[in-house]
This record gives structure tokens, sequence and C-alpha cells, in this order.
């Protein structure tokens, strides 16, 4: 059963780097945005 929950944790580390990634764009797209 661990490997449930490596996969799981794997996927979460995953959702979490996708997540920060797209909040980093978005607030770099609304500093723009701002300076305009």
């Amino acid at each position: 059963m661990w490997y449930f929950a490596w996969i799981l944790g794997v996927a979460l580390a995953c959702a979490l780097g996708v997540i920060n990634a797209l909040w980093f764009e978005s607030v770099e797209c609304r500093h723009d945005v701002e300076e305009e």
C-alpha cells in the first residue's frame, strides 16, 4: 500500500508545481497591466 501514498505524494507535488507556476504568471501579468 506504500505505492498509493507515494503516487499521491508525487501527484500532489506536481499539482503544487503547476499551481505555483500559474500563480506566478498571473502575478506577473497583473503587474504588467498595472504599470501601463
